[in-house]
C-alpha cells in the first residue's frame, strides 16, 4: 500500500470517528460517511464526504482523486447492492446511488455550487467532470 492511500485511510478513519462522536458538520458543510465495499479487496471501506439535500436525498460530489475519480466512486460504481450512508447518531442506513447526468446533473450541480462555490473552483481545475450521486433510501 503507498503512503498516500496509508494516509488517506487513516484519516478518513479519523474523521468518520469525529462525525460519530461531534457530528456532521466542517468547513460549513453537512458531511456524511459513505459506506461501500472495496471492488478489488471486497473490504468494507468508509469514506466522509460532504452531502447537500435533494428533498428527501442526499447529492454527492466525486471531486476527489486528481486526474480520475476516487476510489469510493468506483468501489460504488462495482458494488451498487452494498451502499450505506451514516449520519451522525445514526447506524448506517442502505441506499440507492444513482449517477446523475443531462439536464438531472446540470440542475443538482448549479444548487451545490449555489450552496458552496469552492465546488465550482474545484470544478475549473480538473480536467474530468466530476460526477455527481443521488443516495436515495432505499425502500
Amino acid at each position: 500500500m503507498s503512503l498516500s492511500l496509508w494516509f488517506q485511510r487513516k484519516m478518513n478513519a479519523r474523521t468518520a470517528t469525529r462525525i460519530r462522536r461531534k457530528g456532521g458538520s466542517m468547513m460549513g458543510m453537512e458531511v456524511l460517511i459513505l459506506h461501500t465495499v472495496g471492488r478489488k479487496s471486497g473490504a468494507p471501506r468508509e469514506t466522509p464526504l460532504s452531502w447537500f439535500a435533494d428533498g428527501s436525498d442526499r447529492l454527492v460530489i466525486a471531486s476527489g482523486g486528481g486526474d480520475r475519480n476516487p476510489d469510493w466512486y468506483a468501489n460504488l460504481r462495482a458494488n451498487p447492492s452494498q451502499v450505506a450512508v451514516e449520519l451522525h447518531g445514526s447506524p448506517a442506513t442502505p441506499v440507492t446511488a444513482t449517477r446523475l447526468d443531462g439536464a438531472d446533473r446540470e440542475q443538482a450541480w448549479a444548487r451545490i455550487v449555489e450552496a458552496q462555490p469552492r465546488y465550482a473552483k474545484y470544478q475549473k481545475k480538473s480536467d474530468r467532470q466530476y460526477p455527481l450521486v443521488r443516495l436515495a433510501a432505499r425502500a
